[in-house]
C-alpha cells in the first residue's frame, strides 16, 4: 500500500543547549524545581487538564512523574533524577536543582566543554574525598545505640514536605512511629546474610495523624468480620495457627475460554467439577489442620462456608501486595494450583486477633519473630495523605540505608555552602601539576571551580522563598537565613541564632559574607570535628548515601548534557 503522505527527513539540531527554545525550557524547570525545596517550598498542583486525578505536591517524584516534558535535553536530566530518586528515595529535588545549576553556570563560562568537564570531574573527586574523610565536618556519625541522631533524620525528611501539613505535635507522633515501624524490620537474630523486613502502611483517610499507630504483624481488611464474637480458630497440637496462602483464584471458574477449547463428556458439568476440586482442596486442608486461608483472589463462598463449619478462617481479595510479606512472616509458599497440595507450602503464626479502626475491621495476623509490620497511618484529607505516605516511605528507605553506612550529612544548606566554601579554598592552592595533567591552564580551573561552587550556593538559596538575606560564615562555612523583615543592625549576630542545620550558634564572630553566588573567601578553618551542640538536639540532617550519590547524578547528567552536539527528532 503506497504512503498518503510523504516520509519526512528526520531535524537535526546543532548545539541545542544555545537555542532558546531549550534555555527558556531549563529555566522554567529550574525554577518550578527551586520553589519547590524545603519545608517553606511552594506546592504544586498537577492535573491533565481533561479531569481525573489532581495531585497537590512539592516532591520530586510525583513532580517529575506528572510534568509532561517535550525538551529531549530535559528529558535526559529528569530521566536521570529519576532513576535516582528509584534507588535512593530521598534527595530528588537536590539532585535536579543542583543539575540545572551546573548546566546554566557551565555553558556560560569561555571554556570549551571538555575542558569542562575534566575539571568537574576532578572536583567532584575533591567533594566526595572530603565527604568521606574523618575530617569532613559537615557529616555526623550515626549511633544506632541512640535514637538521638535516628530522630533527627526521620523529623527533617517529615518537616520537609509542607503538602503534608503536619504540626509540632503530629511531627514527633510520626517520627516515633516511623522508628518503631523501623526497629520492628530489624532481624532479632543476625545472619551471615540478614536482610531487614517490610513496613506496610494501612490507609485511614479522615482522620487526625495522631490517631496512627505500628503494630507488628500485618493487617487484612476483612468487612465480613463479626465484632463481638470470640475469634474461634484452629490451633495444631503445639499451639500454632497453620497458614495455607493462595496465589490462584479459587472461584470455581478456573477454565478461561479465550485460554483454548476443551472436550467435556456429555453430562459433565464444568462448573460442578471445578467446585468439587474446590471441596477436595478444603478437605485436605481441615485434614492438615489449617487454621487460616487467605486466598490472594476470589473464594468460591462455598468452600468459604465449608472452612467456617470446620473451624478454619477463610480470607480472600488479599491482594498482590500482601503476598510477598505474607509469604515471608509466615513462612508459607504461595500456592499456585489448586490441584497439587504440599505440606511444605504452610506457614505458622503465634496469634490472630481482631482489630479495629472504625470504620475498618481487620484481621490482626501476628508472627513468632517480627519483621514484618502495620503502619496505620491516617491524615485528615486525601492529598495530604498520599504525600504523607511517600514521606514515610522515604524515611524508611533512609533508615535502610543509613544501616549500611551509619552517616548523615548536616541540612539546611549547610553541606552546600561547606563544599563550596572547601573547593574555593583546595582550588587556590593546588599545585602546578594538577593543570598539567587536566590539560588547562590555571585560570580555566579557577572559572570552573567558581561555576560549581555558585551551583552549590544556588541549592542552598532555593530554601527561601520569602526574600529572605541569606549568609554564609567564614570560619565553618555554613548557611545562615536572615528574616526578610529583620531591622538594620551593625552585627549580623544579633540576627542569627543558629545556622541552617542547627549545629552552630552565634556566640562567636564567625565573619559573615552575603551568599550571592559571586567568588568568596577561602574558609579560615575547617569545620569542627565534634558538634558544638549535643546531636540530640534538633539538627536538620540529609541522607549521606542519597546526597553523595545526588552530587554525583547531577554532575555527570550535567556533563552528557553539555557534551550534547546534536539533537536528532524523528518528525513523522
Amino acid at each position: 500500500m503506497s504512503r498518503l503522505e510523504a516520509k519526512k527527513p528526520p531535524l537535526f539540531i546543532s548545539e541545542p543547549l544555545t537555542g532558546d527554545a531549550v534555555s527558556q525550557s531549563l529555566s522554567l524547570l529550574s525554577g518550578i524545581l527551586k520553589s519547590s525545596y524545603g519545608p517553606a517550598g511552594r506546592l504544586k498542583q498537577l492535573h491533565n487538564g481533561v479531569g481525573g486525578c489532581v495531585c497537590t505536591t512539592s516532591q520530586s517524584s510525583a513532580l517529575l512523574g506528572h510534568l509532561s516534558i517535550s525538551q529531549p535535553v530535559l528529558r535526559v536530566l529528569t530521566a536521570s533524577v529519576r532513576s535516582h530518586v528509584s534507588r535512593f528515595s530521598d534527595c530528588g529535588l537536590f539532585t535536579a536543582i543542583l543539575c540545572c545549576g551546573f548546566i546554566e553556570n557551565f555553558r556560560s563560562l569561555n571554556v570549551a566543554p571538555f575542558t569542562v568537564i575534566k575539571i568537574s570531574k576532578h572536583l567532584l573527586s575533591l567533594c566526595v574525598d572530603h565527604l568521606k574523610s574523618e575530617a569532613c565536618g559537615c557529616r555526623v556519625s550515626v549511633d544506632f545505640s541512640s535514637v538521638g541522631t535516628l530522630v533527627c533524620l526521620v523529623r527533617s525528611i517529615l518537616t520537609s514536605k509542607p503538602a503534608c501539613m503536619l504540626n509540632k505535635t503530629e511531627v514527633d507522633h510520626l517520627t516515633s512511629l516511623v522508628l518503631k515501624a523501623f526497629i520492628f524490620t530489624v532481624p532479632c537474630h543476625v545472619e551471615a546474610n540478614a536482610v531487614l523486613g517490610k513496613c506496610v502502611i494501612i490507609p485511614m483517610k479522615g482522620r487526625r495523624v495522631v490517631d496512627s499507630t505500628i503494630l507488628p504483624g500485618l493487617l487484612i481488611e476483612t468487612p465480613e468480620i463479626q465484632l463481638g464474637k470470640p475469634l474461634a480458630v484452629k490451633r495444631t497440637g503445639s499451639n500454632i495457627i497453620k497458614i495455607a496462602l493462595f496465589s490462584v483464584s479459587m472461584s470455581g471458574d478456573g477454565f478461561n475460554a479465550e485460554e483454548g477449547t476443551i472436550a467435556v463428556h456429555h453430562g459433565v458439568s464444568l462448573e460442578v467439577s471445578e467446585l468439587n476440586q474446590l471441596l477436595n482442596v478444603g478437605k485436605q486442608l481441615v485434614e492438615d489442620e489449617v487454621g487460616l486461608v487467605v486466598c490472594q483472589k476470589v473464594m468460591h463462598p462455598s468452600l468459604k462456608q465449608y472452612l467456617k463449619e470446620n473451624g478454619v478462617i477463610a480470607v480472600d481479595r488479599a491482594g498482590l501486595c500482601l503476598m510477598e510479606p505474607l509469604g515471608r512472616m509466615t513462612g508459607s509458599q504461595p500456592i499456585a494450583s489448586i490441584h497439587s497440595l504440599s505440606p511444605g507450602c504452610y506457614g505458622s503464626l503465634k496469634d490472630l486477633c481482631i482489630e479495629s479502626f472504625a470504620p475498618k475491621h481487620f484481621l490482626h495476623l501476628i508472627p513468632e519473630d517480627t519483621v514484618i509490620c502495620s503502619l496505620i497511618l491516617c491524615n485528615r484529607s486525601e492529598t495530604a495523605w498520599d504525600e504523607l505516605k511517600r514521606v514515610c516511605e522515604t524515611a524508611e528507605h533512609v533508615l535502610q540505608l543509613t544501616v549500611k553506612e551509619p552517616l548523615a550529612l548536616l541540612g539546611g544548606g549547610c553541606t552546600e555552602t561547606h563544599l563550596a566554601s572547601y573547593i574555593r579554598y583546595k582550588s587556590s592552592s593546588l599545585p602546578a601539576s594538577t593543570f598539567k595533567d587536566l590539560d588547562c591552564s590555571q585560570t580555566q580551573y579557577q572559572l570552573v571551580a567558581e561555576g560549581f561552587c555558585r551551583s552549590l550556593e544556588s541549592v542552598a538559596r532555593s530554601l527561601s522563598h520569602d526574600s529572605e538575606e541569606i549568609l554564609t560564615d567564614m570560619v565553618y562555612g555554613h548557611c545562615w537565613f536572615v528574616p526578610s523583615s529583620s531591622p538594620c543592625v551593625s552585627k549580623w549576630a544579633d540576627l542569627v541564632s543558629k545556622c541552617g542545620c542547627g549545629m552552630n550558634g552565634n556566640s562567636e564572630d564567625l565573619s559573615w559574607r552575603f551568599l550571592q553566588g559571586q567568588s568568596g573567601s577561602p574558609v579560615v578553618q575547617g569545620c569542627p570535628k565534634e558538634p558544638s551542640v549535643k546531636v540530640d538536639d534538633l539538627l536538620t540532617l540529609d541522607c549521606f548515601a542519597a546526597k553523595c550519590s545526588g552530587l554525583q547524578v547531577a554532575l555527570e547528567t550535567a556533563n552528557l548534557i553539555l557534551d550534547l552536539s546534536y539533537v536528532i527528532e524523528d518528525q513523522n
